[in-house]
């Protein structure tokens, strides 16, 4: 076989691919909640963090806030997000351990249209190879809710740099464009 018989050959898949990342968003808009009863926004440096992440790779933190770890609070605030139309996506950090007082995900759980559940699967396999099998005590998740992606990261900047870096910058604009809020 002549190396002539190969140069011909194309991979028929590439423009299919091409055209499922046409609608990929270059720059997202992020609500950033941190849910913590013990910091202030002075004091964040989880939220911090993300924000820095984020605008790093070109994303704009369109919110921010820090609210209590209470499901009124968390509730209030991932409702009045998902009503900003700037809001394309929510990361939240905090409140995703195993404990009765961590009520992120049971409180943001209710409001997706769709879980992701590869995500919070990748991010504690991920986890383990730093931490152990305590990473199985997270609860870490992603859903769509009304076009807008949420993710649920566990509230240390070691997660939260690990899940933000590694799972959902190389991702965001994919699933945003993907979800699409004007559809």
């Amino acid at each position: 076989m002549s190396d002539h018989e190969h140069e011909g050959h194309h991979d028929h898949g590439h423009h299919e691919h091409d055209e499922h990342h046409a609608h990929d968003a270059e720059s997202v808009g992020v609500g950033v909640v941190t849910v913590s009863s013990s910091r202030s926004l002075a004091e964040d440096d989880s939220g911090d963090a993300i924000v820095d992440l984020l605008e790093g790779a070109g994303h704009a933190v369109v919110a921010r806030e820090v609210v209590v770890d209470e499901r009124e609070a968390i509730a209030g605030a991932i409702e009045e997000l998902l009503a900003t139309p700037a809001v394309e996506a929510i990361i939240t950090n905090g409140g995703t351990g195993a404990s009765p007082d961590d009520v992120t995900v049971p409180t943001v759980r209710p409001l997706f249209d769709r879980e992701l559940p590869g995500f919070g699967e990748r991010f504690r396999a991920r986890s383990a190879e730093d931490i152990g099998p305590r990473a199985m005590l997270s609860t870490a998740t992603a859903g769509l809710s009304g076009g807008v992606a949420i993710f649920c990261l566990p509230g240390s900047e070691a997660a939260v740099r690990l899940g933000v870096s590694e799972l959902i910058l190389p991702t965001l604009g994919h699933v945003v464009g993907l979800a699409g809020r004007d559809e």
